[in-house]
């Protein structure tokens, strides 16, 4: 009987400890930590990529000049932006939604362009405001045909050209952006980024 007894309480606490074993193991680390695991599109590309995009826009003689001109005409006012499209003509699935609001939210805090919603944001937007016509007071109800129109229009796109030799892999992102005048149709300005460049070595071993 002691030997069964023993028995099993070994074996629970083998199991136990195989248990404890195979819990993950987390580590926090610097949101701007270089962390690269299987070589593809990161959150760390997303900001090297956008900050220089970012930058190039804001130091755009071209925009400095729009923005001179059009709060000339316009006093107390700056240009507005709509962020359109971001493709992804990439070979992985890439969230470029997070690529346009990372530069929508940096041009906006530069304070030299404003912002106006677009997309699902402003049909939601502009159902509520269809709804308050029925339902709210008419001292509350927000008013129909008030929209701030965008004067200008922020795209872009993430392509990249994938090598291979062997067990070695290399991936090369390119990142584009473009200004618009909505009225006129034409390239405010023109930026693209080339920078993310990884080389990917696949081990032979195998166990």
């Amino acid at each position: 009987m002691k030997k069964v007894i023993v028995s099993a309480a070994l074996l629970a606490g083998g199991l136990l400890f195989s248990a404890c074993s195979s819990m993950p193991k987390v580590d926090r680390v610097d949101a701007s930590s270089l962390i690269d695991l299987s070589g593809y599109w990161d959150d760390s590309d997303v900001r090297i990529v956008c900050e220089s995009l970012i930058n190039d826009c804001l130091n755009s003689p071209r925009v400095a000049q729009y923005i001179q001109q059009y709060s000339s005409q316009h006093p107390g006012k700056l240009p507005a932006v709509l962020v359109g499209r971001f493709g992804n003509d990439s070979s992985e699935h890439i969230d470029t939604s997070i690529i346009a609001k990372n530069m929508e939210v940096a041009i906006f805090n530069s304070g030299r362009l404003d912002f106006v919603s677009g997309g699902g944001v402003r049909q939601e937007i502009r159902e509520e405001r269809q709804d308050q016509q029925a339902n709210a007071s008419e001292e509350t109800a927000s008013a129909l045909g008030y929209e701030t129109g965008a004067n200008l229009m922020l795209t872009g796109v993430v392509k990249s050209i994938v090598d291979r030799a062997g067990k070695t892999t290399v991936r090369s992102y390119f990142v584009s952006a473009e200004l618009t005048n909505i009225e006129t149709n034409g390239r405010l300005w023109m930026g693209e980024n080339s920078e993310i460049k990884k080389v990917i070595k696949q081990s032979s071993y195998r166990p």
